[in-house]
């Protein structure tokens, strides 16, 4: 069984994503994770995340880089929207993602484009929205525990212009496949909203 969460930014479908492929027993991808290691890389190299041949370079990044916790960081995630543009890159990057997908017993990967690019043929697609506002708190809690200084005004600013760009890309634009189930977790709780994403897959089982 492939499941293809997609969504914005801090919408909450990581959580979801993971919480989903522990309760099946599948693999699980955050796609989003590469894109992050593409910038991270950039910035390593000392190159420019808009500039198409630095960041086709950095995509070649070491496996180990994955697991390094700077990923997860605001400024490494605002890059990651940036050098995820580039046509280049998300062919790169595009393969390692369908090949985990249709691994023998299928698997669970989160990102932007999975239900339309990665795995448009994925047994069950989710697509994962929230309020703007809920998301920015989401975001500026996460950020506060991991002792980042920042306010929920620069995140709210700064989901917008991820939005922007992530929506407005001519490659793989953030888009909900026509056969997604949405899901909204405005007002969900983290235990909700992972039981209703359960309920989703089970009805389409």
């Amino acid at each position: 069984m492939i499941v293809a969460v997609d969504g914005p930014t801090a919408s909450g479908k990581g959580t979801i994503a993971k919480a989903i492929a522990a309760h099946f027993g599948l693999p699980h991808l955050d796609s989003g994770l590469l894109y992050r290691a593409v910038a991270r890389q950039v910035q390593l190299d000392g190159g420019d995340p808009d500039n198409p041949a630095d960041a086709e370079k950095a995509a070649g990044f070491p496996e180990e880089l994955l697991q390094d916790p700077i990923l997860r960081s605001e400024a490494v995630g605002q890059l990651a929207s940036h050098v995820s543009v580039h046509p280049r890159v998300r062919a790169l990057l595009r393969r390692r993602q369908q090949d985990f997908a249709h691994q023998p017993g299928g698997a669970v990967i989160d990102g932007r484009d999975i239900g339309t690019v990665i795995a448009p043929d994925a047994d069950v697609k989710i697509f994962v929205v929230a309020s703007g506002q809920a998301r920015a708190q989401r975001r500026y809690l996460e950020m506060r525990e991991r002792g980042e200084d920042v306010t929920q005004e620069q995140i709210e600013d700064d989901l917008r212009r991820r939005d922007e760009r992530d929506s407005g890309r001519a490659e793989s634009p953030l888009l909900a496949a026509d056969d997604a189930v949405t899901l909204d977790t405005s007002k969900l709780g983290r235990e909700q909203a992972i039981a209703e994403a359960i309920r989703i897959i089970e009805a389409k089982r």
